[in-house]
């Protein structure tokens, strides 16, 4: 007799067994393998992922070995250090305690782990870092660049320089590094080939304090014999034309090189290729590139070879020494910028304006590669837009002086690939006009690119339209998460305003992994900080002026505080909230200054709650919600979360201090805002949103107030009225107090305003006003009406926390104790929301099946999960087809109110819930 197995049950049986307990998922900082370079940090910090086929997995102890080569580790021979058992459950962000690194020098390490059976794990896989250049004395190159044109003052948009030298190779190459940075942008290349994928090295930093250099591993680039290295600098955001007043030279008016290339040979030998005098320069075929104005690349221009050996560069010029800029050379903490996808044209028509359109089907960040071929002199101008105007045509009066245009000129050799090289733009359809031959699919491809962040969370729904709400949050952040976190990616803007960061910031840590971006971005904003503690707007700081000027605004400030503290919330870094508190604390003290004596922040220029919606109708007061009342609410709110940070960091007397401060605001905004039947000041949607989120009412009012926000919204038809700042709290202050299925009808309502009203338009990307573009198909203000705005996609932490389920413990961050409790509504059948966190991944995935409840949840080994199963008894709840109580994984169950509430450990678990007939 044969027995016929499912092949699923085949394969399981042809694998090998899994070890009950391993390890895996290594990490350096924020960088997982393999072999992370040119790491600077004092001392890194070692995370690890354990791996169990058991629940209610705790590691009990760890140990960390380091050596200099893999085979010394393999073999325990002249360990650098060998931590021993340590007694402990930590396994991310553990500290080297090894001796003091070196620079430019590789690191091997490994961990075991034991659980709290004392079982121990298989040592891990071998992970490996390597330090970059950790004191200043290590840097031997000269900065080098052009010479300025004689009796300017000024720099003009000019040709990208290109700059060489050649060198030779004397033996076999065991290892060699190329560090690099520049005043500009900048583009290496050994050998003709470009070293890297990495786009607008070195980043966007407030280049006056810091600027970061890029490590290469070029070992495969080098030849025996002759060879050459090159680069190709561009304005960027250094000296082109950056923020909305139309300058340019904001940082500097001279572009620059620094480079080192270090060769270590296989017979001990060390040599140093570095930017010096000996080097020459060219101006290059990019004829002129602005972040904001596009590229103009004229192909007849190049010089073939030219950073190759040989290559004849006789008739090339000498380099010009620059002085060293005053700015601290540091190693990246976030992923660097790269391609990150391709998308072919949807569509392709005429347009009236008798340009060429095709249709990417998707706004995003990026650029069109260009494939023609043509006569020589040729040229193809490429224009980009995020819509398209009733006509047809292009839609750019929304990018103001911002051009978004490429001009390629054809050399005439057979098909010609052009990409830019220091631009970028926001868009969704490309217009080009001058093309030799008709156009067809493979005419036009769009490059999307993006700081290269893991995607960490995932959200889909059984409604196709919450989903595509989801996909377009992501593509938000996707587009303007370049380096820094922008408003936009289109107009002349393209700044990383402080606002919008700290609204969408625990959005996009569900997204993606953004601690190492955040940590970058907020290393700057400490340095753009001005001595008054008061914060610019947008960082870096390319507007100027004082703690007055373009500084110093309520909701917007507050980033400093905000930012830190949702990413320890998120990733449990408490090196990065010590090491951003003094910041915090500063703009804390800027508040509470600027408030006053009676702690009411009236004076000087206030955002609001920016772009909120304003009704027609006259009766109604608009959404127009007091700065004073907003500015003093997010003082409160800042003096609290530093009170929590302070207690967090034990700093005992900073969290006393802070926590009187906060009790004091709150007591003032009270008397000053609040009436006593519950009233919060002019009655909007914002100010309930805020006082309630921000925990500034009497215990006693909170129903009230409640109650009064629900029937603003019920008023108004179920719309909000909300904008940047009150955004995201109106759907978790409506859920926190009973009115979760009005935030469903908030959430799934499709007409003006609404998120979903942007999608009935086409769109695929959240959109910076509500009403981007009216009903009646006409265009809001063009002097702010970017298409691509992530800020009200802050709705999303609420979508993952409510619908999903999934949700930190501030009293264990980063999700070393999660909260899993899903409240389905607007008739939706399922949902499911995963979260890769630094202990492994979180899931939650529900469905309504008749009269059953079904709730499957993921719990990482070394963390646990309070799991919330709403409106039942606990006899009407199993797991795995059992009852609650036995299970080892299963800690405690408890009847809260109407509510089951079950303690679990690591592992997989499937709830059940019978309801009621």
């Amino acid at each position: 007799m044969s027995i016929l197995l499912p092949l699923g049950a085949l394969a399981a049986l042809s694998r090998p067994p899994q070890p009950p307990l391993g390890v895996t998922g290594l990490r350096v900082e924020y960088l997982t393998d393999p072999h992370p370079l040119g790491i600077d940090a004092a001392p890194p910090r070692l995370s690890w992922r354990i791996t169990s086929t058991e629940r209610n997995t705790v590691q009990a102890a760890y140990q960390l070995q380091v050596a200099r080569s893999a085979t010394d580790l393999a073999q325990r021979e002249n360990l650098l250090w060998d931590s021993g058992r340590i007694a402990s459950d930590a396994s991310v962000f553990v500290d080297y305690a090894g001796p003091p690194l070196e620079s430019r020098t590789s690191y091997f390490w490994r961990v075991r782990v034991w659980d709290a059976s004392g079982r121990a794990s298989a040592w891990s896989a071998t992970g490996a870092w390597e330090t970059g250049l950790l004191q200043p004395a290590d840097w031997t190159a000269a900065w080098i660049g052009t010479a300025p044109p004689p009796g300017t003052a000024d720099s003009l948009p000019s040709p990208s320089p290109l700059l060489r030298r050649a060198f030779r190779v004397s033996g076999t190459v065991r290892s060699a590094r190329l560090y690099a940075t520049s005043l500009g942008l900048y583009e290496v290349y050994l050998n003709g080939q470009r070293v890297g994928d990495l786009l607008f090295t070195p980043g966007w930093t407030s280049y006056h304090r810091r600027l970061q250099y890029q490590t290469y591993d070029v070992t495969s680039l080098l030849r025996p014999g002759d060879n050459a290295v090159g680069a190709m600098l561009g304005d960027g955001w250094y000296r082109g034309h950056l923020g909305f007043f139309g300058r340019r030279n904001l940082y500097g008016r001279r572009l620059a090189l620094r480079l080192q290339l270090e060769i270590r040979y296989r017979d001990g030998r060390t040599e140093r290729i570095v930017s010096d005098p000996q080097w020459k320069t060219i101006p290059g075929p990019v004829l002129a590139s602005d972040i904001y104005g596009g590229e103009t690349y004229d192909a007849r221009q190049e010089h073939p070879g030219w950073a190759a050996a040989p290559y004849d560069d006789h008739d090339w010029a000498a380099v010009a020494p620059l002085d060293p800029p005053a700015a601290a050379l540091v190693a990246p903490e976030s992923p660097p910028v790269r391609r990150v996808r391709a998308l072919r044209p949807v569509a392709i028509r005429r347009a009236p304006s008798g340009e060429t359109v095709f249709d990417l089907g998707q706004n995003f960040t990026g650029w069109a590669r260009l494939a023609v071929r043509g006569p020589a002199g040729t040229v193809v101008t490429l224009r980009y837009a995020e819509v398209l105007d009733r006509d047809g045509n292009l839609y750019t009066a929304n990018l103001r002086r911002a051009r978004q245009t490429d001009r390629y000129t054809l050399k005439g050799e057979g098909e010609e690939r052009y990409e830019p090289h220091f631009t970028f733009h926001g868009f969704r359809y490309v217009g080009a006009t001058g093309l030799p031959a008709p156009a067809d699919t493979g005419t036009v491809t769009g490059i999307a690119v993006s700081s290269d962040l893991a995607p960490t969370g995932s959200l889909e729904t059984s409604d196709s339209l919450l989903n595509r709400l989801q996909q377009n949050i992501v593509w938000g952040q996707r587009s303007n998460f370049l380096d820094v976190p922008t408003d936009c990616p289109q107009r002349d803007e393209r700044l990383g305003w402080t606002g919008d960061a700290q609204v969408f910031a625990r959005t996009a840590a569900f997204n993606m992994d953004v601690a190492g971006f955040f940590s970058k971005w907020l290393a700057d904003l400490a340095a753009d900080q001005d001595p008054s503690g008061s914060l610019p707007w947008v960082i870096p700081n390319p507007l100027g002026g004082d703690s007055t000027r373009f500084a110093g605004t309520a909701g917007w400030g507050d980033a400093t505080v905000i930012v830190p503290w949702t990413v320890y919330l998120a990733y449990g870094d408490r090196r990065l909230l010590e090491r951003q508190y003094p910041s915090m604390r500063a703009w804390v003290e800027y508040e509470r200054r600027r408030a006053g004596a009676d702690l009411i922040w009236r004076p000087g220029w206030q955002f609001g709650d920016w772009l909120a919606f304003h009704s027609d109708d006259p009766s109604y007061p608009g959404a127009t919600t007091g700065t004073d009342l907003i500015a003093t609410a997010f003082l409160a709110h800042s003096a609290d979360l530093l009170a929590r940070a302070a207690a967090a960091l034990a700093r005992d007397a900073d969290a006393a201090r802070y926590t009187e401060l906060f009790r004091a605001v709150r007591a003032a905004f009270d008397r000053e805002f609040v009436s006593a039947a519950g009233r919060v000041g002019e009655n909007t949607q914002t100010a309930y949103a805020l006082a309630l989120a921000f925990d500034l009412l009497p215990d006693s009012l909170v129903p009230e107030a409640a109650e009064r926000l629900a029937a603003d919204i019920r008023a108004r038809d179920v719309h909000l009225t909300t904008g940047f700042l009150g955004t995201p709290h109106l759907l978790p202050v409506l859920s926190a107090t009973g009115h979760t299925g009005l935030a469903y009808e908030l959430l799934t309502q499709r007409s003006y305003p609404s998120w979903l009203y942007p999608i009935s338009r086409g769109a695929t990307t959240m959109w910076e006003r509500w009403d981007g573009i009216r009903p009646d198909s006409s265009f809001e203000d063009p002097g702010m009406n970017s298409f691509n705005h992530y800020a009200f996609g802050a709705v999303g932490d609420w979508m993952y926390r409510i619908i999903g389920g999934i949700d930190g413990d501030s009293r264990a961050p980063g999700y070393r104790h999660s909260r899993i409790a899903p409240q389905p509504g607007a008739g939706l059948a399922r949902a499911r929301a995963s979260l890769e966190t630094f202990y492994g991944t979180l899931t939650s995935a529900w469905q309504r099946d008749g009269q059953r409840f079904v709730l499957d949840v993921t719990v990482p080994p070394n963390t646990s999960a309070e799991v919330t199963l709403s409106e039942t008894q606990v006899q009407r709840v199993g797991e795995g087809g059992r009852a609650l109580n036995g299970d080892p994984g299963v800690r405690d169950v408890r009847q809260i109110g109407r509510d089951v509430v079950v303690t679990v450990g690591s592992g997989n678990y499937e709830f059940t819930v019978s309801r009621a007939p």
